[in-house]
C-alpha cells in the first residue's frame, strides 16, 4: 500500500523532511498519528530498543500495521538506534519498515564491516527494509542534561560519509553534523536552541547523495531545522520534547483532578500535551509555516 521508500523520494523532491517521533505508549502513538491524519502528511514512529523492551517488538508492529491498514494512512514504523544484529533481525522479522543500525560508538572501519553485514542480513530477511548507518558522536539519550558538552564532538566529514555509504550499501545515513541527543534545562524553558553546521550537511549530502537523517532534534533552533532540510536532511527525529511534553501533561492533569483513578480520564491531556510538540514540528518539517 505505501513504500517508506517512495515517501522519502517524494519528500526529496518536494524540499520537505518526514517527521520520526519516538513513542513509548499508546498515548504518544495517539497522539502521533492523529497529528499526521490532521495536517495529511506521512509520519515514522520511532521506538529504541529501550522502547520496544517496553511495548514489545511484534506488538509495536502490530499496533503500526492495523493503523495502516485501517486507515490507509503513510504512518511507518522504525526500529531506532538498534546495537545488535539480534535486535535488528528481530524487528525486521517482525515487519518493520526501517532500522537505523547504530554501531557509531565503535571505531570507524569496525562500523563499517559490522553494518555492511547488517546490511546483507536484513535485506535477505526482507529486500524493502531501509537500513541506517550511523557515523560520528551526538551523545547518548533522550534525556534532560544538565549542561551542554564544553567541547562538542568533531563533525562527520564528507569522506567519511561518502565511504561508509560506498562501503556498507546503507539506505540512510545518520551523521553527526553538531546535533545532540537530549536537552539541558534552558532548552526545556525555549532559553537557549541547539544549532547545526549547516555547511556540513550541505557537504556531505554533495558527497553521498542518499537520504539523511538528523538524529537529535529535539531542542534545535525551528530556522536550522529549515535549513537543514533545504541541506539535504531527509528525516528528523524528535523524542525529548514528547517526553517533557508527556510528563507536563500528566503533571497537569493529576494536579487538576487529584482524586481521578481512571487512565482514560487522566490521558486525554497528555494526548494533547504532546500533540501540541507534534504538530508544531510537522508543520515546520513539511513547510506548512514560515
Amino acid at each position: 500500500m505505501f513504500e517508506l521508500r517512495s515517501v522519502l523520494a517524494q519528500a526529496h523532491g518536494s524540499g520537505v523532511a518526514v517527521g520520526h517521533f519516538n513513542i513509548s505508549d499508546l498515548v504518544l502513538l495517539k497522539a502521533v498519528f492523529d497529528s499526521a491524519q490532521m495536517l495529511k502528511v506521512p509520519v515514522i514512529v520511532g521506538v529504541s530498543e529501550g522502547e520496544r523492551a517496553f511495548l514489545g517488538v511484534a506488538q509495536v508492529a502490530a499496533l503500526v500495521k492495523s493503523l495502516r491498514e485501517e486507515y490507509g494512512y503513510p504512518i511507518f514504523l522504525n526500529a531506532d538506534h538498534t546495537h545488535s544484529l539480534h535486535g535488528a533481525v528481530a524487528a525486521a522479522k517482525a515487519g518493520f519498515d526501517s532500522i537505523v543500525f547504530d554501531l557509531s560508538a565503535l571505531p570507524f572501519d569496525e562500523n563499517v564491516r559490522q553494518t555492511k553485514e547488517a546490511v546483507e542480513v536484513l535485506k535477505a530477511i526482507n529486500p524493502a527494509i531501509l537500513v541506517e548507518g550511523e557515523i560520528g558522536d551526538i551523545g547518548t539519550g533522550s534525556e534532560i542534561h544538565e549542561a551542554v558538552p564544553i567541547h562538542p564532538a568533531p563533525l562527520s566529514t564528507p569522506n567519511e560519509a561518502k565511504q561508509f555509504v560506498i562501503s556498507t550499501a546503507v539506505d540512510i545515513l545518520a551523521p553527526a553534523v553538531g546535533n545532540t541527543h537530549g536537552m539541558v534545562e534552558t532548552m526545556v524553558d525555549g532559553n537557549t536552541r541547539k544549532h547545526l553546521n549547516i555547511k556540513r550537511i550541505l557537504e556531505i549530502k554533495q558527497a553521498c547523495g542518499c537520504l539523511l537523517t538528523l538524529h537529535g532534534g529535539s531542542g534545535t533552533d525551528d530556522q536550522d531545522l529549515r535549513d537543514a532540510i533545504r541541506a539535504g536532511i531527509n528525516i528528523i527525529h524528535i523524542n525529548t520534547e514528547l517526553r517533557v511534553a508527556w510528563r507536563r501533561g500528566i503533571d497537569a492533569s493529576l494536579a487538576e483532578t487529584p482524586k481521578e483513578v481512571v487512565p482514560y480520564k487522566l490521558l486525554p491531556a497528555v494526548e494533547n500535551s504532546v500533540k501540541e510538540i507534534v504538530i508544531n514540528r510537522l508543520r515546520i518539517f513539511n513547510s506548512l509555516i514560515n
